[in-house]
């Protein structure tokens, strides 16, 4: 076309390199993408993803929907959803250039193939733009659409156009320069060759790091309690019982990663309101929220395999810690109390499983201090996130069935529950079984002074407001807890085989 070759005769001297800017003239207009342009995530999926939360049986509808066409979609979707746009992921480095042209007196544009409802919503928030372009629920603005818009507004090579992906060469074909946002190295040269690069603002490249905490590594180590019940019974030597667990352990892990993606899809709009979970993957838009959908039931269907390699018995209690943590993410988050007890729930059920998975029976002291000591916790991690919400002046967690006011009731509850798990422990202790079980057991009773201990330390760190979101994270790292740990641990092996033995 004669637009494209005119472009071509301006491209020697101007290749795509990050953060090159051509002369521009003032006047000419600046058309800028939403989904992965202005914002890095997708406005679609994070509708849809309020859309699920709301009402689960909405995505029944969506099939349907789609079948009418993306803008029918897109409509019926901004009809039902409640995106909030003030907590989405704006690319800042893009906003501080705009307003920079935005100065020098140029005109902009927001071009996008989100509902216009929602588009207009966000040209609200952010406050830069003049104009909103954006699907009308019969035509999906975006490619040819989006450029034939524009030519009519404008006219052909009238304006500037900032996108990233794809479907923006078609749009960067009728533009005057192209801006490339968030767009990898082969888009940028395609781009290129199409018309005149005045600027490139490059992607935030997904790092180890980045998979490290989709998959949340550091929370696998509560996967551990699968191996209590093979301790307790004293058979830590059986190396069957061993290899057997440590397949139920990575079986668990899938399935809890794919749990903790699910969730933290869901909980976007709560965790960008939070200090620190803003900055997880998903929330800060890191990693695509369609990446996520992927994973989460992909990592799922991983686990459930390995379960059957475990055994019949565990992949039950595999599926119930499933169906339960989903429940859990969907609706039982959000219900005072009802919230910790499925928490200490799930924390017990990994020792339920264990047991499952080498077929030994479980005591009812095991599972009595379980419970306790995992609802103390559990009450430490929602204590936690209160005083987070209080010292940024919220009133409420958002997500969650708590009033900030709540917090001195839910420390009462959680200590009374971690001496009550400690008090189920010197109960044990007075019993005939332990007798039988150790050479020594006299011995264990220093693990009582050393459980109170613990207990009232992760509470006083609670206090303080130093306690991580997850009072395991926090065990793991702290030295005293670490320390207590050994102790108890030593206390055990030296009641087992006796001092000297």
């Amino acid at each position: 076309m004669a637009a494209g070759s005119g472009h071509r005769s301006r491209l020697d001297n101007h290749s795509p390199e990050a953060g090159m800017d051509v002369c521009v003239e003032t006047s000419a207009i600046i058309a800028v993408d939403l989904d992965g342009t202005l914002t890095p995530t997708d406005t679609l999926y994070e509708s849809a993803v309020c859309l699920l939360r709301n009402n689960p049986a909405n995505l029944l509808a969506l099939p349907f929907w789609l079948l009418q066409g993306k803008a029918v979609l897109k409509s019926k979707i901004a009809d039902r959803a409640c995106l909030d746009v003030t907590t989405l992921p704006y690319n800042r480095h893009l906003i501080e250039w705009l307003q920079q042209q935005r100065a020098a007196g140029r005109k902009i544009v927001l071009t996008s193939a989100t509902d216009r409802r929602l588009a207009q919503a966000v040209a609200d928030h952010v406050g830069l733009f003049d104009v909103v372009l954006a699907s009308d629920g019969t035509t999906n603005n975006k490619g040819v659409h989006k450029r034939a818009a524009l030519d009519a507004r404008y006219g052909a090579e009238g304006y500037d156009y900032a996108g990233n992906s794809a479907a923006d060469i078609a749009v960067w074909a009728g533009a005057r320069q192209a801006i490339v946002v968030n767009a990898s190295a082969t888009l940028a040269r395609r781009a290129a060759r199409i018309a005149p690069v005045a600027k490139i603002f490059p992607p935030q490249a997904i790092t180890l790091t980045h998979w490290r905490r989709v998959f949340r590594l550091h929370q696998w180590l509560k996967n551990l309690l699968l191996f209590v019940p093979l301790l307790a019974a004293h058979q830590a030597g059986n190396v069957g019982a061993l290899a057997t667990l440590v397949l139920a352990f990575f079986a668990f892990s899938l399935c809890a990663s794919a749990v903790y993606v699910a969730n933290d899809i869901l909980d976007l709009e709560s965790d960008r309101k939070h200090p620190r979970k803003r900055l997880r993957p998903f929330a800060s838009a890191a990693v695509p929220i369609k990446l996520g959908a992927l994973l989460g039931p992909s990592l799922a269907a991983a686990s459930m395999m390995l379960g059957t390699m475990v055994g019949s018995a565990f992949t039950r209690w595999l599926l119930f810690y499933f169906v339960l943590t989903c429940a859990y993410s969907l609706w039982l988050k959000r219900i005072a109390l009802v919230d910790c007890l499925t928490l200490a729930a799930l924390y017990t059920l990994r020792i339920v499983a264990g047991a499952a998975a080498v077929a030994i029976s479980l005591s009812f002291w095991l599972l009595a201090f379980s419970i306790f000591i995992f609802l103390s916790l559990a009450f430490v991690k929602r204590y936690a996130e209160l005083r987070v919400q209080a010292s940024a002046g919220s009133g409420w967690a958002h997500g969650r069935g708590y009033a900030v006011s709540d917090v001195q009731f839910l420390q009462m509850l959680g200590v009374a529950a971690s001496y009550a798990a400690v008090l189920v422990l010197a109960l044990y202790l007075h019993g005939d079984t332990v007798a039988t079980l150790y050479v020594q057991p006299e011995l264990i009773w220093f693990a009582v002074p050393l459980m109170l201990f613990w207990v009232s330390w992760v509470w006083m760190k609670a206090h303080r407001g130093e306690m991580h979101d997850d009072p395991i994270v926090f065990a793991a790292k702290d030295r005293a807890s670490l320390a207590v740990a050994a102790l108890i641990a030593l206390c055990f092996v030296l009641a087992d085989h006796g001092i000297g033995g």
